[in-house]
């Protein structure tokens, strides 16, 4: 996987909570720290593969349901309840991916073309029985300027972050935040992007 994808917004990724996503079919878990800090993770406990998004966050650890192993924000178990005592060999580690909090949604990727570090406010996030490449098609790309899979849109007097995670071959979530720190973003703002963006549900899902 190149570039970098949204894959939740970050304002709805509370401190102490764990989610579930999916990102070209791969499940990743999606969680905060209690001291605020994000992380992206392949959703699999390394000990029986368990989904780390049934877990539960710790302090700076997040734990597996099934044993309750623990796992430190690089990845590494730290912690196994059934050997309190026992100091935890390095090799046992979960499957940690790079990850960043860019306008107000929270990215995975590699390489270069993480998006700039801009304010924004966040809107929703829209699940979609569509492709990715469809969404973009729908979003009118040309009158935009698209990177990867950011496409900044004009919308009346506000400009738009629109993000697309593709989840399948058949599957996307269109990710939404108004760029910038105007307080009339909010309220007013978002209920106005938010109509809109089920119109283009609508658009898309009755083609």
């Amino acid at each position: 996987m190149t570039g970098w994808h949204p894959v939740t917004l970050a304002a709805g990724l509370e401190p102490g909570t764990a989610e579930g996503t999916r990102l070209f079919g791969r499940e990743l878990v999606v969680w905060r720290d209690e001291s605020g800090q994000s992380h992206v993770w392949e959703d699999r406990c390394p000990h029986r593969g368990m989904r780390l998004s049934f877990g539960f966050v710790r302090g700076d650890r997040l734990a597996c349901l099934y044993h309750g192993w623990q796992f430190d924000g690089a990845g590494q178990c730290r912690h196994i309840p059934s050997h309190p005592a026992l100091t935890v060999p390095g090799t046992i580690r979960a499957p940690v991916e790079p990850s960043a909090e860019r306008l107000g949604m929270v990215w995975t990727g590699a390489g270069p073309g993480l998006p700039p570090d801009e304010a924004a406010v966040p809107v929703r996030s829209l699940a979609l029985r569509v492709p990715g490449e469809r969404v973009f098609a729908a979003l009118d790309v040309g009158k935009g300027m698209r990177s990867g899979t950011l496409v900044i849109l004009q919308h009346g007097a506000r400009r738009l972050a629109a993000a697309v995670q593709t989840l399948s071959e058949t599957e996307s979530t269109l990710h939404l935040a108004i760029l910038g720190d105007a307080a009339d973003h909010r309220g007013a703002g978002q209920a106005e992007i938010s109509l809109w963006a089920e119109a283009l549900r609508r658009t898309l899902e009755e083609a």
